[in-house]
């Protein structure tokens, strides 16, 4: 049986679910939680396990460690460790209805803990004799980094550690599958469900691995041939595609949520610059250029909340040459085009900026604070603050708000 394949696949998976499990360890740190912990550790165990299992690192560690077949051990450990933090991640679900925000990983309570520990003990308690199985069952040659389980099966106390893992795993797997579509269905339609379902589903193709394994195992072991194929190829492919799903729903909403936070960001550009152009005392530093602006991938979250601030002082600047004549324009404008109330205050702000940022640099005296018009917007909560201000920024430009601003033109004439 040729290895190249498996190690391409292993690799593969490996690497990526390691890149994504980076991703949450990096964000556990910014922002540390136990349910951010745990996620990372129920990626990070299998990323482990599909690189250990790629035969050119299997064969590797078993010459450094000079005992044959290590890897295998190190591998189901690694599943297992899975396993573990999954039974807890589920555990630790919040239902949409009892949690305040986006956070789906969250609510340790203490009867969470306390069932927490339970399952933790049966896995402290399985995982030594796992250990102890594996060692005395003396399978260190020959060295088998595909066909180990029918291979060695025939031995007892290999096959009893086989089973304890491939059920360890089968419980993992139908716990967070069962726990996430319980819940799938009450979170509202976006990203965040639909990487919950891919969970659900990566757990249930990956249930295949286990029963395929099963069978193999329990034919090796009474000496019946012809059901290899199920260990060595059928096995692997459901487990693979399992773990590509489960990755994938893991990675899904966060990568989401970073491309608009990417999208928020340079949607903010043109209106960050009107406000700059008005006083650049505002700004932190310069202006970034546009090559910077499309390499921007790190620290998005903070870069768009700063942009954000800037430009709410540059409202407050501006306010005092806002002409109320283009706010009732903008207003007329909005309500011919059928514009609901979001994009209506945010054409109202667009136009009041560019009218207002016009007369600053006409040298347009200032209204009296008693005279401002009240731009909408200005309220808004942090939950809707970004939101506003990207609708904003899209209409800064818009052929309506040229409109606003032609009518608005006309009555003063």
């Amino acid at each position: 049986m040729s290895e190249a394949p498996f190690n391409l696949v292993y690799l593969g998976i490996g690497t990526v679910a390691w890149g994504v499990a980076g991703l949450k360890i990096r964000a556990w740190r910014r922002d540390p939680s136990p349910g951010l912990l745990v996620v990372a550790l129920t990626i990070a165990a299998p990323a482990t396990a599909f690189l250990v299992a790629a035969p050119v690192l299997y064969r590797l560690i078993d010459r450094v460690a000079h005992r044959g077949n290590l890897a295998t051990l190190l591998v189901y450990l690694g599943i297992t460790g899975f396993s573990a933090a999954a039974v807890v991640l589920a555990r630790m679900w919040t239902p949409p209805k009892e949690r305040g925000d986006a956070q789906v990983w969250d609510g340790a309570t203490a009867d969470t803990w306390h069932e927490v520990r339970r399952r933790l003990a049966v896995f402290a308690v399985l995982v030594p004799v796992m250990t102890v199985l594996f060692f005395t069952g003396g399978a260190t040659a020959p060295e088998t980094p595909l066909t180990f389980d029918t291979t060695f099966a025939t031995v007892p106390q290999i096959a009893l550690f086989l089973v304890l893992y491939q059920a360890l795993f089968g419980f993992a797997l139908v716990d967070i599958s069962r726990v996430c579509f319980g819940h799938a269905s009450r979170l509202p339609t976006g990203p965040l469900r639909s990487g919950i379902r891919l969970i659900v589903l990566g757990g249930l193709i990956a249930c295949g691995y286990v029963l395929c394994k099963l069978i193999a195992i329990g034919a090796a072991f009474a000496e019946v041939t012809g059901t290899e194929w199920l260990s060595t190829a059928l096995g692997p492919g459901f487990a693979a595609l399992g773990a590509v799903l489960i990755t994938a729903g893991f990675a899904g909403p966060a990568a989401s949520a970073w491309a608009r936070r990417r999208r928020d960001y340079q949607a903010l550009r043109p209106l960050w610059d009107l406000v700059y152009r008005a006083d650049r005392r505002l700004a932190l530093e310069a202006p970034p250029s546009a090559w910077t602006e499309r390499l921007a991938f790190r620290d998005l979250e903070w870069r768009t909340a700063r942009r954000g601030l800037e430009i709410r002082d540059g409202q407050l600047t501006l306010r005092p040459w806002a002409d109320p004549e283009v706010v009732t324009a903008a207003a007329l404008v909005a309500r011919r085009a059928g514009l609901d109330d979001e994009d209506r205050a945010a054409l109202i702000v667009a136009a009041a900026l560019r009218g207002a940022a016009a007369a600053l640099n006409e040298g347009t005296a200032p209204r009296p604070r008693e005279d401002q018009v009240p731009l909408p917007g200005l309220d808004a909560g942090p939950a809707d603050e970004r939101a506003h201000l990207v609708r904003v920024a899209r209409y800064l430009y818009a052929p309506l708000t040229g409109e606003a601003l032609t009518a608005a033109a006309t009555t003063t004439g």
